[in-house]
This record gives C-alpha cells, sequence and structure tokens, in this order.
C-alpha cells in the first residue's frame, strides 16, 4: 500500500511539474515592470519572392520558427506585432526583453536563418533599457497620485512605437528645466492615462535614439489626442526625431502572423 501510495505521489508530482512547465522559465511579468531589462524592437519585411513560393514550401518554415521561440524561451521573452496592412515599411515587429543584450542579439540572428528569416529585410531595430523614472521624484503629490491612475479594463490590441531623438540643448538644460517641462508633459497626458498604457526604453549609446516609447490602446483617436496635446508643450521643441519610423500595428500571436504569412 506504502509503495503503491509513493508511486502515485511520484506520478502526481511529475505531472504538477509538466502543467507548471520549466522551472527555468523566465517571469514575464518581472521583466516587463523592473529596471534594468534590456528591449530589442526588430522591424521585418517580407520578400516579394517568398509570396512566389508554393503554400506548402512557406508552410513548413512555420515549425522552425516556432522552434525558435521555443528554444530562447529560458532567455527572452518575445511578443509579435502584425505591421502588414498597416504599413507599407514593414510586414511584422518582435519586441524581445532579457536580462542580457546578448540573448536577444542570439534569438533574432537564429530566427534570420530559418526559411522564412532568409525572406526577411530586417528594415529597423532599435534597442533599449528599462530604467526608473527619472522625473516622477520631482512631481507634485497630486500629480503622482494621478499617475497612478488604473487602466480601464479590457484588451488593448493597438500597439504604436515611437522612437525619440533629444536636441543638444535639452541635455544641457539643468536638471530643475527639465523637470519643469516634464511636469507640463505628465499635466498634458493625464487625460489619457486610462485609455493608453505605456512604457519608456532609454537607448542613448545603444542606439542612434535617446528614447523609445512604446504605447497600447484600444482607442486610436485617444492616443492620437495624446500626442496632439504633446506636440504642444515646450519639451516637445527639443525633439530632434519623433517617430520616422512610427511602428502602428496590431498585437496578434506568433501562430496569427505565421498563419497569414503562409496561408
Amino acid at each position: 500500500m506504502a509503495t503503491r501510495v509513493g508511486v502515485v505521489a511520484a506520478v502526481l508530482a511529475i505531472l504538477c511539474l509538466t502543467l507548471a512547465g520549466p522551472a527555468s522559465a523566465l517571469d514575464r511579468e518581472k521583466l516587463l515592470s523592473e529596471p534594468g531589462v534590456y528591449a530589442t524592437f526588430a522591424v521585418f519585411k517580407v520578400d516579394e519572392d517568398w509570396w512566389k513560393l508554393d503554400k506548402a514550401a512557406r508552410a513548413s518554415t512555420a515549425a522552425e520558427v516556432k522552434a525558435v521561440f521555443q528554444k530562447h524561451g529560458d532567455h527572452v521573452i518575445t511578443d509579435t506585432y502584425l505591421l502588414r496592412g498597416l504599413s507599407e515599411r514593414a510586414d511584422f515587429f518582435v519586441r524581445v526583453h532579457s536580462t542580457e543584450m546578448l540573448h536577444n542579439q542570439n534569438f533574432l540572428v537564429d530566427l534570420m536563418g530559418t526559411g522564412l528569416g532568409k525572406y526577411l529585410a530586417n528594415t529597423s531595430t532599435f534597442n533599449g533599457l528599462t530604467k526608473k523614472a527619472n522625473y516622477v521624484p520631482a512631481l507634485s503629490d497630486d500629480l503622482k497620485a494621478a499617475l497612478k491612475t488604473p487602466l480601464d479594463p479590457g484588451p488593448k490590441p493597438y500597439a504604436i512605437v515611437v522612437p525619440i531623438r533629444k536636441d543638444a540643448a535639452w541635455w544641457h538644460a539643468s536638471q530643475d528645466e527639465r523637470n519643469a517641462m516634464m511636469k507640463e508633459h505628465t499635466d498634458a497626458s493625464i487625460a489619457y492615462l486610462k485609455t493608453v498604457k505605456r512604457k519608456l526604453y532609454h537607448a542613448s549609446g545603444l542606439d542612434d535614439l535617446d528614447f523609445i516609447t512604446y504605447f497600447e490602446t484600444a482607442k486610436l483617436d485617444d492616443f492620437n489626442n495624446l500626442i496632439i496635446a504633446l506636440e504642444r508643450v515646450q519639451e516637445n521643441r527639443h525633439n530632434k526625431q519623433f517617430g520616422y519610423p512610427t511602428l502602428l500595428g496590431t498585437i496578434r500571436p506568433l501562430e496569427e502572423i505565421l498563419d497569414i504569412l503562409t496561408r
């Protein structure tokens, strides 16, 4: 009887581990919320020769691409986005997070080495790093409280990426001057905190940019109004580059993007 109980316990333990996934799996929420995480945005356009292949040849690459995502799952977390139909410059992009930029590079090298990857043109790549908020400590208590406004519930299917480069005058301004401008920036964005989710990446020295701004929303009209409001503030005068390119896509699972590219 004791032996039978021991066997059952062992089987249940194995089953629990199987359902829970590998112990080394990355903590997605931690990587998406903590500072000190490296991010790469890799943007791809599919070569016209890809569409000349027969469907079976295109479909055969799907498993190879999925295997690359699985292979690197212990080192990176990935999100995939469809640009096709909303952009003439690219078809999709991948957002990659890890604790080492080398992991991002290794993943993307393997992805571009697949059967599909050989037909991909890497039209843009942005590299950045998450940090603690620089200007929040200088804001008033009322503004700090407003920044904690919860997002409206429900899916936010649209993703927008806006790369930014500041001019030299921004970096030469005193901390107090930058604090004042960022207070005005924050005031202008308060009305959209419920409907537009945002995340900031620092890119100076890692890219030809200073910041990568990432947004998710279900209301593109609110995002449009947010950008108009931010274009009116003093800080906007120091944007040497704002967009160019701006990426507008929809958040899609990998399987759906592969289906679109191989149908």
